[in-house]
């Protein structure tokens, strides 16, 4: 696999959407902290939104950056929980065409030397749908943390070997023109 790693970093264009009932993208520190760390690996935020925890919005959402030529990776932060209002995994897995289970597994892995057993309680996944990285974070600005440097910054960067998640996304035709969010 070392073959698909490439020498050169590769910008991928991100959407970052925040699950939650009660924040604004004001006070919302976890979706704020993914922005903060992809533009700082060099990525390019292609979006960032907020939606109540509710299934059809949700995939409304994902389903429109999934289907965008544009977008190539979506990070949601919140609504992994058990509460009630808790809904992204079952909103978001039948968007995915596959799943990267080891994510969730790994993701657990990492928080649980952060948080102990508490994390028995992330429903965090990830999977690919119409070549777009699709994953579920928990809603808490520590868990985006631990996602990103742990998993996210190395899986999202051409260069990490043996491999990584780069060349199982969609091409941005132009990417270096196709820079900023969108309005």
């Amino acid at each position: 696999m070392a073959h698909l790693a490439s020498q050169a970093f590769i910008p991928l264009r991100i959407a970052v959407l925040t699950v939650s009932d009660t924040r604004t993208l004001e006070t919302d520190d976890s979706g704020r902290t993914l922005v903060e760390r992809l533009q700082a690996e060099g990525h390019v935020l292609a979006d960032r939104q907020l939606v109540i925890d509710d299934i059809y919005l949700l995939r409304a959402q994902v389903s429109q950056w999934i289907a965008a030529p544009d977008v190539q990776v979506v990070l949601i932060t919140g609504g992994t929980g058990f509460t009630a209002r808790d809904n992204t995994p079952q909103a978001i897995s039948p968007l995915l065409d596959k799943s990267m289970d080891g994510f969730g597994e790994l993701f657990r892995q990492l928080s649980f030397q952060e948080i102990g057993t508490s994390t028995v309680q992330s429903r965090a996944l990830a999977g690919f749908a119409n070549g777009t990285l699709v994953c579920c974070l928990p809603g808490s600005p520590g868990a985006c943390r631990t996602a990103w440097d742990g998993i996210l910054a190395l899986q999202l960067d051409s260069r990490t070997r043996p491999c990584n998640a780069v060349p199982h996304l969609k091409p941005i035709e132009h990417q270096a023109v196709c820079c900023g969010s969108r309005s």
